[in-house]
């Protein structure tokens, strides 16, 4: 019996600086990864929200199941800043979460800087090219 290539959800299980952004992905721990990512308590997660320029729960929903391990969430969203909708603004302040819209790369950087300095931050960033 053959085995094909076997597809999983793209995973990286630790936390790491991004080392670059742009052409549409991010290197991290000496990997690669084409699109956009989440970089949470449970590591580096590939990352799919349905319109980037309408983010809903939905698409933070991994990020609220691990609210307990996070003070601070860097949202990349691309070129531009975009605002967070109220909705989601509040989904945040209701599990102690300050959540802070940002070009991908003031939050790719900041980021690096909280991390290295062992901060309960996370990052939701948009890939840009």
């Amino acid at each position: 019996m053959t085995k094909g290539i076997v597809m999983r959800e793209a995973h990286f299980p630790g936390r790491a600086p991004v080392d670059a952004y742009g052409n549409g992905g991010f290197r991290f721990a000496d990997m690669s990864h084409r699109g956009s990512i989440l970089c949470l308590p449970s590591g580096i997660h590939g990352w799919s929200p349905a319109d980037p320029a309408a983010l809903s729960a939905v698409d933070f929903e991994m990020v609220l199941a691990q609210a307990e391990g996070i003070e601070i969430l860097l949202v990349g969203t691309g070129r531009e800043i975009r605002p967070l909708p109220q909705a989601l603004r509040q989904a945040f302040r209701d599990r102690r979460i300050s959540a802070d819209p940002m070009s991908t790369g003031a939050a790719v950087r900041t980021y690096n800087v909280l991390l290295a300095e062992d901060r309960a931050v996370a990052a939701a960033l948009l890939a840009v090219d």
